[in-house]
């Protein structure tokens, strides 16, 4: 039985919205600016989403998911991806024990938590290794199936793939990833204050302030938000104008993308706008709450085509053009 007691789902949901601010308040002691980084990340572990940030070193990304770690009161395994690294190495393994027994010794991979840092520099069988834990919080190993305690978030960071020694994620992993977030460098202003910050003695500390029950109670509580006909159609509407030489592509589809989004897509625009309205302190989502994760769900879903390449137009604004 859940501990978590609210009267009623409003109260629930306005205590979703203050638990949001505060943990956006404890994150901001650390990390510097990137505010919609921040928002992004904590509505996909609200959805029960993972999520992937993709930024050139040096950009605080490992440091912003410690932060978010530090603040909720969950396990957290930070796992290094490097070419030589093995799926056992994330898994875990079966081991003769000293009565000459098979025992399986978990991995890394068992914890509420996991910062999959630098997910492509290491190659795709690898890779692979994350994808049933994603998707069905388990994992087999030997023919055995071992479930992954909830709540799950795979937060990974990923160089862009421009850089040498990376490994491009396969499509079907990408699409497991909630949101894309693409991290830029600080402004001047900023990185006047991240450098001040990170070169004194001063230590912040980071409060915890949500335990894994509540998360769970919050995440279910998301999915119970009643959303209007009119949304679920736009966003549906939205993805298959992604789809090339479909009834409904745009002409910048048909013209830029070799490949759309697939249903997944469509989910999580709901689940994100349905998160988005509570933190905003609404009860139901609107089109502007779509609009507002639209670009982190479609951005790593749309495989752009030549042409595109070619007239160095962007996925993202191939998406701006159709909201």
């Amino acid at each position: 039985m859940s501990k978590v007691k609210f009267t009623s789902d409003v109260e629930a949901a306005d205590a979703l919205k203050v638990a949001f601010h505060n943990l956006q308040n404890e994150i901001g002691q650390v990390i510097v600016g990137q505010d919609e980084t921040v928002r992004l990340l904590l509505t996909a572990i609200f959805c029960q989403g993972h999520c992937l940030l993709v930024g050139v070193p040096g950009l605080a990304k490992t440091l912003l998911i410690q932060t978010i770690a530090s603040a909720l009161d969950l396990d957290f395994n930070r796992i290094q991806f490097t070419p030589d690294l093995m799926p056992s190495d994330i898994l875990g393994s079966e081991t003769l024990d000293n009565e000459r027994n098979f025992r399986f010794i978990k991995g890394p991979v068992f914890a509420n938590i996991i910062l999959a840092d630098e997910i492509n520099r290491t190659p795709p069988k690898t890779q692979s290794a994350l994808l049933e834990a994603m998707q069905e919080f388990a994992v087999t190993v030997a023919g055995k199936k071992h479930s992954i305690g909830r709540p799950f978030f795979v937060l990974a960071t990923q160089n862009p793939i421009e850089q040498e020694g990376t490994y491009p994620l396969p499509e079907a992993q990408l699409d497991r990833f909630m949101f894309m977030v693409n991290l830029d460098y600080p402004s001047y202003k900023q990185e006047v204050d991240i450098v001040k910050n990170t070169t004194s003695d001063r230590k912040s500390t980071v409060n915890k302030v949500l335990s894994g029950e509540e998360i769970l109670y919050f995440q279910h509580l998301v999915r119970r938000v009643p959303v209007p006909d009119n949304v679920v159609e736009y966003a549906v509407g939205l993805v298959h104008k992604t789809r090339p030489n479909t009834e409904m592509a745009s002409a910048e589809t048909n013209k830029y993308l070799e490949w759309g989004a697939g249903p997944r897509a469509s989910q999580n625009l709901i689940l994100g706008a349905k998160c988005n309205a509570l933190i905003n302190g609404k009860y139901s989502p609107d089109i502007e709450d779509v609009k507002a994760v639209a670009v982190s769900v479609l951005r790593h879903r749309l495989v752009r085509n030549f042409k595109a390449e070619a007239e160095n137009i962007s996925v993202e604004d191939i998406i701006k053009k159709m909201l």
